[in-house]
């Protein structure tokens, strides 16, 4: 059975990015069950740091794929005692046929574990960049609009993990316009910023970065945000909550995108980075969003093991 690895959207092709988020959408408006793509397997759920969302998908995801579950936490491994990542790594792969991780550190460290044939490898979460929340924000386009082509989406906060993933991913799509409005010193990685245009540009999008919460654009269809304080990561000034607070998303932003909707890839802070009335009121798809993380998990891991045909 072929093995494949997920440490990053740039990991994709565009034909099995595609098939990813279309076989999600596909789960999600239960057009097609999950099959046995994981019957008989096992699959290690590695998360060093706190999550709700992406490790509860992904366990539920693996068992209704036929898969038994391994769970390790921080504090679980003999990497606590003195015992390398590599050789880890090399115990992992002898035992497991899927590791789902989220180290919150350097990928390299997941790339060394993705060295090899017998064990897929997903990135559940590093500092550098989501994947998986990634693919889903895309599947959830895609249910909800019937497309992503096209679409214009208004990020707004800071150019965090999540953001780069959006970034990565949205603009492999022709005709999208992603515009990020995020505050002073606190943007998407130059890396990655370059990266997402070099998509852009290859394939007909916009993907655009301003500092200025002002002015903001008007007819898009997606309104977007993510928590100021992203899991495993403090701020390095102490005054970052005021240069953070104008790009506070709230109803003011629909003025001139009054048909948009509001994503949020939670945990939210009601009150500091998002309005309770837009999280909580009837443009917010914000736990439709949650719900798909756990289609795009199932997904994600049959492509891993060989499914999902582009």
């Amino acid at each position: 059975m072929a093995v494949r690895h997920l440490v990053s959207l740039d990991d994709l092709t565009d034909e099995d990015l595609r098939a990813i988020v279309a076989r999600g959408a596909d789960l999600s408006a239960g057009r097609s069950a999950p099959g046995g793509a994981l019957d008989g397997l096992v699959a290690g759920i590695y998360f060093r740091r706190t999550s709700t969302r992406t490790r509860t998908a992904f366990s539920s995801g693996a068992l209704r794929l036929g898969a038994r579950i391994v769970t390790f936490d921080g504090g679980d491994l003999q990497t606590n005692t003195g015992e390398t990542s590599e050789d880890t790594g090399r115990v992992f792969s002898r035992m497991l046929d899927v590791l789902v991780a989220r180290t919150a550190a350097d990928p390299a460290e997941l790339r060394a574990w993705a060295g090899q044939s017998r064990m897929s490898v997903v990135n559940a979460m590093t500092a550098d960049e989501h994947p998986t929340q990634g693919l889903t924000d895309l599947t959830t386009l895609a249910r909800h609009f019937g497309r992503i082509e096209g679409l214009r989406v208004l990020y707004v906060g800071e150019g965090n993990n999540t953001a780069a993933a959006l970034a990565l991913g949205l603009s492999r799509f022709p005709g999208t316009v992603l515009e990020l409005r995020t505050p002073e010193g606190y943007g998407l990685r130059e890396d990655v910023y370059r990266r997402a245009r070099a998509n852009a540009a290859a394939h007909g999008a916009v993907v655009v970065e301003r500092h200025d919460p002002t002015d903001p654009p008007s007819d898009v269809d997606v309104i977007y945000t993510s928590r100021w304080q992203t899991t495993g990561t403090s701020k390095p000034d102490a005054d970052w909550r005021e240069r953070f607070t104008p790009f506070r998303v709230t109803e003011a932003l629909w003025r001139g995108s009054p048909k948009a909707i509001f994503m949020h890839d939670l945990p939210a802070h009601r009150g500091e980075e998002v309005s309770a009335e837009v999280l909580d009121g009837d443009r917010s798809i914000a736990f439709d969003q949650a719900e798909n993380k756990m289609h795009s998990a199932m997904a994600v891991l049959e492509w891993c093991r060989g499914g999902v045909r582009t």
